[in-house]
């Protein structure tokens, strides 16, 4: 089983028995954006935590 599949199995194996779609979609979104966020860390296309701050906070 491929990597993809594996990591679907998962997903819907945590999800409560009374589970919607809703709930589904949420955790692969949510999966999807951490595996591309740390794909942006292994790329170098991240800012330090100060940085971030002063940017949005202004400090």
């Amino acid at each position: 089983m491929n990597a993809l599949k594996q990591t679907a199995h998962e997903i819907v194996d945590r999800l409560p028995d009374q589970a919607t779609w809703s709930d589904l979609a949420y955790e692969i979104q949510v999966r999807q954006r951490i595996e591309e966020g740390l794909k942006d860390l292994d790329e170098g296309r991240s800012a330090p935590h100060e940085e971030v701050r002063k940017r949005f906070l202004g400090r």
